[in-house]
């Protein structure tokens, strides 16, 4: 009698490893597959032009009969912003918590496909069960509320990823991370952790949120006037504790920014925010009361140069100027990359009169993922047969696998994946087993992965030797130039005050043209790769710059 060959779990991120964002991760066995999250990133000063990057989901559209469901951790960008390019693709169901579906119904209905998906509201504890699968929410607590962590039954044993995740014992909506839950499937028995690594790299215990609102009332008591507040528009907690001080010191609020209006206004829907209605103004009417009385809450923590407050600080902004006597907060960290725009716009704060508070000089923001403590008791709770880090770049990957080992964790269990690996796993053992598809995907506009490292290269060039077009009219039947060659520069050099050089530069193309009009070449493509040469190589030696050449032949 022949034994039934048991079937392995695969789990494949596919994004979300060796880099920060684009977080999601598939969970594959036999016939079925679940997604973990499905966020995108943003754009590096190396994307010239992209708005925004996804992942690449090649293998799960190779595989679309098998995906049962994408199962949501909480309602970050960087996990849940992709869904509507891949829900336009890939129809599943999609399953979160209340307010992680209330962010996900919003964007759906931007892109108008709201009717066209299912949305499953989920509860902390409850299970979702497919054919292989029991698929369970742990309340966890991080930067949003209603933020949890998935364990997956299988028949191969429990997997357990954690999302983004801190341990507060004193959270602003008093939703404490479910420890019991962890530890008891600890005890059970845990196949394999996942586990945020973002902030591997700091020790200690992250501070409580609780800490940031005290120092945020204590800040508001020494405002003579306005307060301005810019952060991180999804950081719900956050927004209530600026809240909370506003209202302590009878002040009314307002929300400037499309992102804060918008995340603020589905909090307060679905009860994850509490602002009394006489209290909420328009930035309309912030004229109307008096400085002292007046908080607004805006985006623009990181310096990004359109948003509310960077405008408010250009003076560019319509209906928000600093005045003497304002408080402006920035109660965010600067993402890595954003030192230099954050810097700049406190600067120019200072320069407008304003008060500055940053994180500097006062506490005003903590982060929502766990530092080195608090990953050695998730660890230690867990205690995982395997153990696979995640969310993060390879440094923080390495060190978390580094904790993981002074725990007393075999190396050979641990095991540091990049995105499109497959990790094999079953009770006999685990093993990277193979590659599939992966990758990033550009969104530029409306335009979804037609941007490629060919358009980034040309844009790349653009921007730092800039473009020379040379326009020229031919006569086919006299074989003869009948105007041109005029040549036009954008981003090489200021015409007026570089004549001599774009004189010797037609000069070259005359040259060039003649060469070919003497042999009777008229095949616009050769002549055109001729004068794309010459000119290139004259270029070059004058001026050690290669701008892209392109040569328009008009023919009559």
């Amino acid at each position: 009698m022949k034994t039934k060959t048991r079937n392995k779990v695969k789990v494949i991120p596919l994004g979300g490893l060796g880099e920060i964002g684009k977080n999601i991760t598939a969970i594959e066995y036999g016939e079925e597959i679940i997604i973990i999250d499905c966020g995108l990133a943003f754009p590096g000063v190396e994307l010239f032009g992209v708005d925004l990057v996804i992942p690449d989901i090649t293998y799960l559209l190779n595989n679309s009969e098998k995906v049962k469901g994408i199962f949501l951790t909480h309602g970050h960008e960087d996990h849940i912003g992709a869904l509507p390019y891949v829900l336009k693709q890939l129809n599943v169901p999609v399953y979160g918590t209340k307010l992680t579906l209330g962010l996900v119904k919003s964007k759906l209905e931007e892109h108008k496909i709201l009717s066209d998906c299912t949305l499953v509201e989920v509860k902390p504890g409850e299970e979702i069960k497919t054919e292989s699968f029991k698929i369970e929410f742990i309340r966890t607590c991080h930067s949003i509320a209603d933020a949890c962590a998935i364990a997956i039954h299988t028949p191969e044993g429990v997997i357990i990823h954690t999302g983004d995740f801190k341990i507060d014992y004193t959270p602003i909506d008093g939703e404490i991370i479910d420890l019991h839950r962890f530890a008891k499937l600890g005890k059970q028995g845990v196949l394999l952790l996942m586990a945020d690594s973002t902030n591997v790299e700091r020790t200690g215990y992250t501070i409580s949120e609780k800490v940031i609102g005290e120092n945020l009332t204590r800040i508001f008591g020494n405002a003579k006037g306005r307060v301005i507040v810019a952060s991180f528009a999804s950081n719900i907690n956050r927004v209530q504790e600026i809240i909370n001080s506003s209202l302590f010191y009878g002040r009314k609020i307002a929300f400037s920014g499309r992102s804060m209006e918008k995340i603020s206004g589905i909090a307060m829907e679905l009860g994850y925010m509490n602002l009394p209605e006489d209290q909420l103004i328009s930035v309309d009417d912030i004229h109307k009361y008096p400085a002292e009385k007046i908080t607004i809450i805006t985006t623009g923590s990181q310096g990004e140069p359109m948003a509310a407050l960077s405008r408010i600080a250009s003076s560019t902004h319509k209906k928000i100027t600093i005045e003497k006597g304002d408080m402006v907060i920035i109660s965010a960290s600067p993402i890595p990359g954003n030192e230099k725009l954050i810097s700049k716009l406190i600067d120019a704060l200072f320069k407008k009169g304003a008060e500055v508070i940053y994180n500097a000089i006062e506490e005003v923001h903590v982060s929502g993922h766990a530092c080195q403590e608090e990953l050695k008791l998730m660890h230690s709770l867990v205690k995982p047969r395997f153990f696979m880090p995640v969310h993060g770049e390879f440094r923080h990957l390495r060190q978390h696998g580094l904790l993981a080992e002074g725990l007393g964790m075999d190396s050979k269990n641990i095991f540091i994946l990049e995105t499109g690996q497959v990790l094999e796993l079953s009770r006999n053992g685990a093993r990277v087993s193979g590659i599939v598809p992966s990758g990033s995907v550009m969104i530029d506009g409306l335009g979804i992965g037609d941007v490629g490292n060919m358009v980034l290269r040309d844009r790349k060039h653009l921007s730092e030797d800039g473009i020379i077009t040379v326009v020229v009219t031919l006569s086919k039947d006299s074989i003869s130039v009948l105007s041109g060659p005029d040549i036009i520069t954008r981003g090489f050099v200021y015409e007026r005050e570089s004549k001599d050089l774009l004189g010797e530069a037609r000069d070259v193309v005359k040259v060039e043209l003649e060469k070919c009009l003497d042999k009777k070449i008229i095949d616009s493509y050769i002549i055109k790769s001729k004068i794309k040469y010459s000119l290139g190589e004259f270029i070059y030696n004058k001026t050690r710059r290669k701008p892209i050449v392109i040569p328009i032949i008009m023919e009559i």
